[in-house]
């Protein structure tokens, strides 16, 4: 299995019976993860609100997330 850095906890029905149809379950879950986890999609998904107006531009709600914290007054929404 190619180490992805990512702790993955896998319950299935039944149980496996051979390690690698475990390895073919964990890379299409992998598969999926990396398509979500770009900043494509986290973009797409929240808007940035600052004291005076809302922004869906990918570069500032990048830019807000750079940092541990957000400034004051700015706030992630999510369109979900």
């Amino acid at each position: 299995m190619i180490n992805r850095n990512r702790d993955l906890l896998l319950l299935m029905k039944a149980p496996s019976s051979s390690e690698e149809a475990f390895e073919k379950h964990v890379e299409a879950l992998h598969k999926v993860l990396l398509r979500v986890e770009c900043n494509e999609s986290f973009c797409a998904a929240h808007e940035l609100a600052t004291r005076t107006r809302i922004t869906q531009k990918r570069t500032r709600i990048i830019r807000a997330i750079a940092t541990a914290e957000l400034k004051p007054f700015h706030f992630l929404i999510s369109k979900n």
